[in-house]
């Protein structure tokens, strides 16, 4: 049996409303709070350092890096019109990064208002590992992977 999930009303796991796709109960998503020094690089600039990350692990994903926003260089992102939803973390917003007049689209995603399966994550700023130069963990550049969001 096939369904189209965009084709349906709602999707209800018992009394509570299901978004973006039904749920794995397999599929896990853990969030660690570390001190380890975090860098972000994008177009030669640093856009992001912190030691206050959250570090997001989740099944069939690369770790991401959720930084506080006052450690993301906020003068050189603009909000994007593009949103998304996640059954598990909820309901993204995007930003775009402006560098010398060069406009590197849909960089950095932030949950506002998180499912409260995930509250850490409340408001970090999150990068594409996919779409920037490098993201250096402890001084070492964090492997790059092929996923769905990675740029052609």
């Amino acid at each position: 049996m096939s369904f189209y999930w965009d084709r349906m009303d709602a999707w209800l796991e018992e009394d509570e409303e299901i978004f973006g796709h039904p749920t794995d109960p397999y599929h896990r998503v853990d969030v660690r709070a570390s001190s380890r020094p975090v860098r972000v690089v994008l177009a030669g600039e640093t856009v992001a350092e912190s030691n206050q990350a959250r570090f997001l692990f989740e099944t069939n994903q690369p770790t991401r890096y959720y930084i506080p926003k006052e450690n993301v260089r906020m003068d050189l992102l603009e909000p994007s019109e593009n949103q998304s939803v996640c059954p598990y973390k909820g309901d993204a917003v995007y930003w775009s990064a402006r560098i010398g007049g060069e406009l590197h689209e849909d960089v950095v995603w932030s949950y506002p208002d998180p499912r409260p399966e995930c509250p850490q994550i409340g408001g970090l700023m999150c990068f594409f590992n996919e779409r920037v130069d490098d993201i250096f963990v402890d001084g070492a550049p964090v492997s790059k992977v092929e996923t769905r969001w990675s740029r052609k």
